[in-house]
């Protein structure tokens, strides 16, 4: 299944800042939902996204590529493939993020590309459409909580008396490679509230079930006192 996707968000940053941070894989790549980055070099990352369907979880692993990045009209252009790791499922998309001042803040226009294959594909383009707009409403508060000014510390109040020691500096620790934390697996059915639907009709079926049952069980009986 083949479909274009648009959204719209906006950050709460000049536009430069935003470009760069959008641009800084490392530090975007906790907001994506789902997402693990597991690699990159220059323009080329390579990652993990996991998936929920209710019980069934699937993990994606793909490669993605910068293709275009265009530093005045701050317009990038990312590739990006991946395939389930234990199914036939595929997926592929060409993702353009135009950034544009709007007033003191960034509007970003996104357009993806998306081909889909295997079950997420049984969802339909209404429902991915719902799912990439939530999903990029996360992404959004997140990087607009990374580029949100934070208050400065409060100083501690000194309570030192006059001729006291003051406490020894322990010099920091030598720095050491991050591991990539696991990223939690997008739950589809949660993120479109199907999952509360599902179970709204689960206990309708329920009902209706029991009441048949006991309409039953009332006609036996007077099918009986006769």
């Amino acid at each position: 299944m083949t479909m274009e996707l648009t959204n719209r968000f906006t950050v709460p940053a000049p536009v430069e800042q935003a470009w760069t941070r959008l641009l800084d894989l490392p530090a975007i790549a906790p907001c994506l939902p789902g997402a693990t980055l597991t690699g990159f070099d220059g323009d080329d990352f390579t990652g993990t996204v996991k998936v929920k369907l209710g019980p069934i979880s699937l993990t994606y692993k793909g490669t993605g590529h910068i293709r275009e990045r265009d530093e005045e009209a701050h317009r990038v252009v990312v590739e990006a493939s991946g395939r389930e790791t234990r199914g036939p499922g595929t997926a592929t998309a060409t993702i353009t993020a135009t950034l544009a001042a709007d007033g003191d803040d960034t509007r970003v226009d996104v357009t993806t590309d998306l081909t889909v294959t295997g079950r997420p594909a049984q969802f339909g383009r209404g429902m991915l459409g719902d799912v990439s707009t939530r999903l990029l409403d996360q992404f959004a508060d997140c990087l607009g909580n990374q580029l949100r000014p934070s208050a400065p510390p409060e100083e501690p109040a000194e309570t030192e008396s006059p001729g006291t020691t003051p406490a020894a500096v322990t010099p920091p620790s030598p720095e050491t490679t991050a591991v990539p934390e696991e990223a939690t697996p997008i739950d589809l059915l949660e993120v479109t509230g199907a999952q509360a639907l599902a179970r709204r009709a689960a206990g309708y079926a329920l009902a209706f079930v029991a009441g048949a049952l006991v309409a039953t069980a009332i006609a036996r009986l007077r099918r009986r006192a006769r």
